[in-house]
């Protein structure tokens, strides 16, 4: 922690208090609005371009190849360097493909250039994302964590509904100042990390390991484990196939051109929805104390995400898509932050790295490959039936994992996480 004094954990707002996490959550806030429109507008540019679904499945496909290929090198380099001047390193790749996108756009540039910026962009954000993760441990006291990640959480949502319901209208008028808001906001988080005190991005030493060495040897150390780790292996891997299957957000575009008939200005508000969702539950979590049986609390959450997952793939009303979008996201964050809070207590600095990175694989495949997932199905079977069987899936996946992981359905409190070695 780089403030002296603790604030006491007993008031919700304590972490807030100390003003190396204020600076940094709201600098991340800032870009994360900017990244979040910034997908209303690729979403809305590429359909608009090409008509195909499948084109909307191959920007998930591109995103989700450098965070295969480079997550466990990241997590790697953010346990041996300073992760501070990683993530500036990242903020600055992510700020210059966004300009670049914003070019393009205005140059009406094929399309094949728009994917190329993408991938790059992606690029950037993978090899910053387990340092920026595996930083806040060391600006906020373990009393404060589980509070810190649900108020990160609820402030990421915020970021989900600001900028969707933003970008909508944005998007309306035009297409490039999304990109070039979004270039703005990633500048702006660079200023507020390079603000921070120095010497908080330096990771602990490992243990066997205090000359500091950089063997690569250790690039696997993380997978070893969340391997070892089966109650984390059993959220990781729940949290993943459920997100895989029930991935509507990428078809979200065809449903506000093709099936709701709302326009760019609806489509803002079908993404903002899901984020709604988890904002209030964000917000209702870090009021109360942390949940006494998280596990039981995580399958039927998932459970219920597949559930409106699939009425509104059959939903023709937009109220009831948007009230089905809104349990979606109320559901995941609690998935959210369950996953979060162990992911970050569980595992010793020296690791964090690493295994934040696993966990990005294991977002990153959820998210974006599960975009390609559906854009594909989308494209030989239509966007109902792929919304509807992703749906479907999920609760299936929630029937396996409950039978299959004991440790998992009796998994307590989250403020009695322990870390293990």
């Amino acid at each position: 922690m780089t403030d002296a004094a603790e604030p006491s954990p007993d008031s919700p707002y304590a972490v807030f208090r100390i003003a190396s996490y204020r600076d940094f959550t709201l600098g991340s806030l800032a870009t994360r609005v900017g990244t979040r429109l910034q997908s209303v507008a690729m979403g809305w540019d590429v359909y608009q371009r090409t008509g195909e679904p499948l084109a909307l499945g191959l920007v998930g496909l591109i995103q989700v190849i450098p965070a295969i290929l480079l997550a466990l090198p990241a997590g790697w380099l953010a346990d041996r360097f300073d992760r501070q001047r990683i993530i500036l390193l990242s903020l600055a790749g992510m700020t210059l493909t966004s300009a670049g996108l914003a070019l393009q756009s205005y140059a009406e540039a094929p399309i094949a250039t728009l994917y190329g910026l993408l991938f790059i962009d992606a690029v950037a954000g993978t090899m910053g994302r387990p340092a920026r993760t595996a930083i806040l441990p060391r600006i906020v006291p373990r009393s404060l964590f589980p509070r810190a990640v649900t108020w990160n959480m609820s402030l990421f949502q915020l970021a989900a509904v600001i900028g969707p319901g933003v970008g909508g209208f944005v998007v309306a008028w035009s297409i490039p100042a999304a990109y070039a808001i979004a270039a703005i906001s990633s500048a702006l988080f660079a200023l507020v990390v390079m603000r921070l005190p120095a010497g908080c991005g330096i990771p602990e030493v490992e243990s066997g390991d205090a000359g500091g060495g950089s063997s690569l040897s250790t690039l696997f150390d993380g997978v070893r484990y969340v391997w070892r780790t089966r109650v984390l292996l059993a959220i990781l891997s729940l949290d993943m196939f459920a997100v895989l299957l029930g991935g509507a957000v990428f078809l979200l575009p065809i449903f506000a051109e093709d099936i709701l008939r709302v326009g760019a200005t609806g489509l803002g508000w079908l993404h903002a929805a899901p984020a709604m969702g988890a904002l209030l539950t964000a917000l209702a979590m870090t009021h109360l104390p942390p949940l006494p049986r998280a596990g039981r609390a995580l399958l039927i959450c998932v459970g219920g995400f597949g559930v409106a997952t699939i009425i509104f793939g059959l939903s023709t009303s937009l109220p009831v898509s948007l009230v089905m979008l809104f349990l979606t996201g109320a559901f995941d964050q609690v998935s959210m932050v369950v996953r979060h809070t162990m992911v970050q207590l569980i595992t010793p600095d020296a690791m964090r790295g690493r295994v934040s990175a696993v966990n990005g694989v294991f977002v990153s495949t959820s998210n974006e490959l599960g975009g390609f997932e559906s854009g594909l199905v989308a494209h030989w079977f239509g966007p109902i039936v792929a919304v509807v069987s992703g749906g479907i899936g999920t609760i299936f996946v929630v029937a396996v994992m409950t039978v299959a992981s004991r440790q998992l359905r009796g998994f307590g409190s989250l403020g009695d996480i322990r870390t293990r070695k």
